[in-house]
């Protein structure tokens, strides 16, 4: 009896350890999307030195996202390929002042973020993925309405809600 006891005392932490690791993970990774919004509003509001804040924050956001507590292996491989590129881009826009430069390394960070939100589907707020046909390459928008990072104040509506993710 007192082993059945210990057993299930012992399954019963591991699966506790585990939801709060998963926990963690959202929880983190909701806080770098959060991030990765700050830096798409000040491209699209012209802002290069914002920008350049913006993406040093969300690259320490990024490296926060606990690299155990993913549900699967899948997941983890997918974490550690796409924050590694989402560092090359974002160290590329914390250094240049130009907007058309940070623009460009944008669209690697959004490639790497559309594709972990969408698979991971952890964000516990409702995401848009949106489109600009000008520069064929998508972003992550916090409102249904069109604020375009690519183009900033020359075009800010320009695009189209692609698809929707659900808060889960």
């Amino acid at each position: 009896m007192n082993r059945l006891i210990l057993l299930i005392t012992l399954f019963t932490g591991v699966f506790v350890q585990q939801g709060n690791a998963q926990q963690t993970v959202s929880a983190k990774f909701n806080q770098a999307l959060d991030k990765y919004y700050v830096l798409k509003n000040a491209l699209a509001k012209d802002q290069p030195a914002a920008a350049q804040q913006a993406a040093l924050v969300l690259s320490a956001a990024v490296k926060e996202v606990p690299h155990k507590g993913f549900s699967s292996d899948q997941q983890h491989q997918l974490w550690m390929k796409e924050s590694a590129a989402m560092q090359t881009q974002l160290a590329s826009i914390a250094k240049s002042g130009d907007l058309k430069v940070q623009r460009k390394s944008f669209e690697g960070v959004s490639n790497s973020f559309v594709k972990l939100a969408e698979e991971l589907k952890l964000n516990t707020k409702t995401v848009f993925i949106q489109y600009c046909p000008m520069v064929k390459a998508s972003w992550l928008n916090e409102v249904k309405a069109v604020q375009n990072p690519y183009y900033g104040s020359m075009m800010y509506d320009c695009g189209e809600v692609k698809s929707t993710i659900a808060k889960k």
